[in-house]
């Protein structure tokens, strides 16, 4: 199916490794442009190396999201270089496991600023090349949580609501200007952040056994953790002309952990 992307300009946040990364690749196998930036100059030096024949349509840049300045840099080299923006993926964030006893007002602040700088400082400085582009659309990544916190998880479960509700406010705000907003919600998806935790475990169990009985405990309905691809894949479609009556809503990738009927 040709889901309309080709010659389409889109920005993807943290897409050096995990989602982010298959993000990237799903859309340079579209035949999208992508410009795409993280923290670490390293991991980027890689992606061009990983993907291969999509290096010609693959822009990439040092940037920390909670930096507007660095962010406004980025989008504006991005709209000269590629002649617009047509899509934005906010992706860059992290989990924090802190349950109310041990948060501190720093960890607070920082997942906070985080979660919200993230959206907020890319769209601001899109948001002049998604109105021009005519038919734009922004996808927020986001977790299940935001919908059924964890009490493990509490400073990013009341930080990831708050950006569902600010997600759902936007596709209200931006609508005028033909730029969609969505949420896609993920569950437990087999990224490096598992692997470390299995190796900071050393329970003995191979990362297959691990990962089946942590999906277990989890109440996983598919009995595995997601694939980043997996992700990618809804992530792309939602990002696709085709789905150009879609807006305000949230879709769940997660293998059924997910209990929220909302």
């Amino acid at each position: 199916m040709d889901l309309g992307l080709a010659d389409r300009t889109i920005v993807v946040t943290g897409g050096s490794s995990g989602v982010g990364l298959a993000t990237v690749r799903a859309l340079l196998d579209e035949g999208a442009r992508v410009a795409t930036c993280g923290r670490d100059a390293d991991r980027l030096a890689k992606v061009a190396t990983r993907l291969g024949a999509g290096r010609d349509r693959l822009l990439t840049g040092v940037c920390d999201v909670r930096d507007a300045d660095a962010v406004h840099g980025f989008v504006r080299r991005t709209a000269e270089e590629f002649g617009g923006i047509d899509g934005l993926v906010n992706n860059a964030g992290q989990s924090r496991m802190k349950g109310l006893d041990d948060s501190t007002a720093e960890d607070w602040r920082d997942e906070l600023e985080l979660k919200f700088a993230g959206v907020l400082n890319p769209l601001q400085a899109a948001r002049p090349y998604l109105a021009a582009s005519g038919a734009a659309s922004i996808v927020n990544i986001n977790a299940v949580l935001a919908k059924q916190p964890e009490t493990r998880l509490i400073t990013t479960s009341a930080a990831r609501a708050g950006i569902l509700n600010l997600s759902k406010s936007l596709s209200a705000e931006l609508a005028g200007d033909d730029i969609r907003v969505n949420s896609v919600c993920l569950g437990l998806i087999d990224t490096g952040q598992w692997t470390r935790r299995h190796a900071a475990a050393d329970s003995g169990m191979t990362y297959e056994d691990w990962q089946a009985e942590l999906a277990a405990d989890r109440g996983i309905a598919l009995g595995r953790l997601g694939r980043a691809e997996e992700v990618a894949y809804a992530v792309v479609a939602l990002l696709s002309p085709l789905a150009s009556y879609i807006t305000g809503t949230s879709i769940d990738v997660c293998g059924g952990v997910g209990r929220s009927i909302l």
